[in-house]
């Protein structure tokens, strides 16, 4: 009986871990991708454990977990700092994106069934009200659920595994561009595209969109 006990004391221990570490590297990532958080800022363990009434062994697994996400970077074993986003960094991440995203819209205009595409001009029309706030939380929320929502389209469920694996490190970058209005102007030219099923023309617009923000986030970060 004791060994049993003991036995459903540790997974239960085990599960509130996981949990608290969850918690902590949502919160981390949260404040890193909505500039609270600046590349340069060192995260140290007594700190965060102290901010998220926990103890250290779940905020250094969430540490662990951003460093593997490319939020973070160690200088030294303990000298943790929000990562500085390289050229190299941003290259990579819309070539990804670029690959993906292109694929994506194509099986969305081929695929979408008409209560879908109304739930996207749906999304559009909230992402229009998000960019005429002038709030750049809002409007990455608004501008990521349009995203999503395409992905959802396309019926590929790897696709959709894969694009999120980029999700918290492409809203990161977006939050440091401003430059709201073409970037509506742009989904509303992909929305209708997909609305016709016209894939090669929504191919066309997605291509056209990525490499326009390409220029845009190489140009205020780098020159």
């Amino acid at each position: 009986m004791s060994r049993t006990n003991t036995g459903t004391e540790t997974a239960s221990s085990l599960t509130g871990t996981v949990w608290l570490r969850d918690q902590v590297c949502e919160g981390l990532r949260d404040r890193i991708i909505t500039g609270r958080l600046k590349p340069g800022d060192r995260l140290v363990e007594r700190d965060v454990a102290e901010e998220f009434g926990v103890s250290r062994v779940p905020v250094r697994e969430a540490i662990r977990i951003l460093l593997g996400e490319g939020f973070l970077e160690a200088l030294s074993p303990r000298r943790i700092v929000v990562k500085q986003l390289s050229r190299q960094d941003v290259e990579n991440l819309f070539d990804m994106r670029e690959a993906l995203e292109v694929l994506a819209v194509r099986r969305a205009a081929e695929r979408a069934t008409d209560s879908q595409l109304q739930e996207l001009a749906s999304l559009l029309e909230t992402a229009r009200r998000a960019t005429l706030s002038g709030r750049p939380e809002r409007i990455s929320r608004a501008n990521t659920a349009f995203h999503h929502h395409i992905v959802e389209l396309s019926g590929n469920e790897l696709l959709a595994t894969t694009l999120e694996s980029l999700e918290g490190r492409l809203r990161w970058l977006f939050q440091q561009i401003d430059d709201p209005g073409p970037l509506w102007e742009e989904h509303r030219l992909l929305s209708a595209a997909i609305t016709a099923a016209d894939s090669e023309a929504a191919a066309v617009c997605a291509l056209r969109h990525v490499r326009h923000y390409r220029d845009v986030a190489l140009q205020l970060l780098f020159e």
